[in-house]
């Protein structure tokens, strides 16, 4: 088993060199992590459900043409995926008031919101990632009008399909994070759906019982976070009924 570099490592996955130019490998830990890893927990299996409900996702928004980073899971824990320059912005897509929202605007948690409401925040643990408006993003240079507007364009697509993926499922989705990065080939650059997209960074409720199926229930200690996010996978046909995430999985790289 060759070592492979090591390029990044976040909260709860870990970046290294992927088998050829423009590629990198992702790797999926067990880590949960909630304010900013002020609570941190090792949660056996988590990594690989997120690896699986991933590569789920962001395989059906390459199928109907949402241009993203993920080119195919190599393991249980870990997918191949294109070098991107990512953008330092996290977009968060609310559909219904939870959360910061709720707190900071004083609106019940639950309440459906007029429309789908778009925020950015900056991606900075020390300042604990603050919502910013477009006049900050252009203003700092972390992103263009232009490219702005292609994220903008991206979130609306991707909540539609998540919205109705999950929906199909009796899944409603409260609100979803995503990333997005500059993806170049050779002087073409376009902007791509990056990172990941899983029950760690979307608020997921049970359509009939309004059982909350996402890192809220790690976050409020409630427990029961991998049976939720096993009941997910199940529900998107990824795991089958008897089915139970392996906790170890394959590792690459021993760092």
């Amino acid at each position: 088993m060759s070592r492979r570099r090591r390029i990044y490592e976040g909260k709860a996955k870990v970046l290294y060199e992927g088998p050829e130019p423009g590629t990198l490998i992702q790797h999926f830990k067990d880590d949960a992590t909630a304010f900013n890893a002020k609570k941190h927990q090792v949660i056996d299996g988590k990594g690989v459900l997120n690896n699986r409900i991933s590569e789920f996702i962001f395989q059906k928004l390459n199928d109907i043409g949402v241009p993203t980073h993920f080119i195919r899971r190599m393991n249980m824990r870990e997918q191949l995926i294109r070098e991107v320059e990512i953008i330092p912005l996290e977009v968060v897509v609310r559909n219904v008031a939870a959360g910061s929202l709720s707190t900071r605007l004083g609106i019940e948690e639950g309440t459906q919101l007029p429309r789908s409401i778009i925020e950015f925040y900056y991606k900075n643990d020390q300042l604990n990632d603050p919502l910013v408006s477009e006049e900050h993003v252009t203003a700092f240079g972390w992103a263009t009008p232009q490219e702005i507007d292609d994220i903008i364009a991206l979130a609306i697509r991707v909540n539609d399909f998540l919205s109705g993926l999950f929906l199909g499922v009796g899944i409603r989705l409260v609100d979803f994070k995503m990333e997005c990065g500059r993806l170049w080939e050779n002087d073409m650059m376009r902007i791509v759906v990056a990172d990941e997209i899983s029950p760690d960074c979307c608020r997921l409720w049970d359509m009939k019982s309004g059982d909350k199926m996402d890192k809220d229930r790690f976050r409020k200690d409630m427990g029961g976070l991998i049976e939720a996010y096993t009941e997910v996978a199940r529900r998107l046909g990824i795991l089958g009924e008897n089915e139970r995430p392996q906790g170890s999985g394959p590792i690459l790289v021993k760092g």
